[in-house]
């Protein structure tokens, strides 16, 4: 049972966005053409490392990391890694890492009932989601009783949105669809889910006015900014992460696509108000994540 145990006077920011792509045993999250066509994309050439490696690249550098899969096993046909694995990891890691779960969508009754043993039996601090790779629409009202479910918890949901590198350049995209990961699908859920707190991941190209005006909106709707170095953030978002937005705005980097010494290289050139700069590095997350 995962019992977080980070010191929050030690660390110098919460890297809510980390992938584990391969477990202990190899198993890589997605088929492996997936995995080359994004690292393509990324234009990153980077080993996969497992979660105690993930722990130990943390821990040196004074951060703390959400880390999770994504179980896209019915879209996919391909077996996910275990986010009750990645519990349990996490668990040997608790100075350092926070861990979210994966269930999919399309899985109906048995995805809700995984929900719920992750959160009282493993401890699981939020849950993942990419409508893209997943292959559902987070609007339809066929997966309400998941939100349900989660809500319930009181643990937050993360939504992949926007342009995805996962099947980029492929032949048709892998069949992905990006009309799944607009945000503004999100917002139908944070309406009808007003106690479930939604992360959007990722400056949401092209939609980021919409990511702007649901997290504006919406009470419960968060951005974090991982999958896009800062020096791409486009200007609206700035300003908002700067004003409006800067208590509902996050670090993230999509690791190990992107490599946290990158994007806060970027982030420093970022015209941001001092007070600012750690809420979205630390203070933000700790909120989000009930870490007092």
């Amino acid at each position: 049972m995962y019992e977080c145990a980070i010191d929050l006077d030690a660390i110098e920011a919460i890297d809510i966005h980390v992938h584990v792509e391969v477990d202990d045993r190899g198993h890589a999250a997605v088929p492996h053409a997936v995995t080359e066509a994004a690292s393509a994309y990324f234009k990153a050439d980077t080993e996969r490392p497992g979660l105690d490696a993930i722990a130990d690249l943390y821990r040196e550098r004074r951060m703390a990391a959400v880390v999770f899969t994504v179980d896209a096993e019915t879209n996919l046909g391909h077996a996910p890694n275990s986010s009750f694995e990645i519990a349990e990891g996490a668990a040997r890691n608790a100075d350092v890492l926070i861990p979210f779960g994966s269930v999919d969508p399309l899985q109906g009754e048995r995805a809700i009932e995984r929900a719920k043993t992750l959160v009282a039996d493993y401890g699981v601090r939020g849950f993942k989601f990419h409508p893209t790779v997943q292959a559902f629409d987070p609007s339809d009202e066929q997966f309400f009783p998941l939100w349900a479910a989660i809500e319930e918890a009181g643990v937050p949901a993360l939504f992949h949105t926007g342009q995805t590198g996962i099947g980029a350049g492929m032949p048709g995209g892998y069949g992905f669809k990006l009309g799944l990961s607009n945000p503004i699908l999100l917002d139908e859920v944070a309406a009808r889910f007003p106690g479930l707190q939604l992360i959007m991941a990722h400056p949401s190209v092209p939609w980021q006015a919409e990511q702007l005006a649901v997290a504006t909106h919406k009470p419960n709707a968060w951005i974090d900014l991982s999958g896009w170095r800062p020096k791409y953030f486009g200007a609206d978002l700035v300003r908002q992460a700067n004003s409006i937005l800067q208590d509902k705005v996050l670090f993230g980097t999509d690791f190990p696509l992107i490599q946290p010494e990158r994007w806060l290289a970027d982030f420093e050139a970022l015209t941001l108000k001092d007070h600012v700069r750690p809420k979205i590095l630390r203070d933000n997350a700790i909120r989000l994540l009930g870490l007092t």
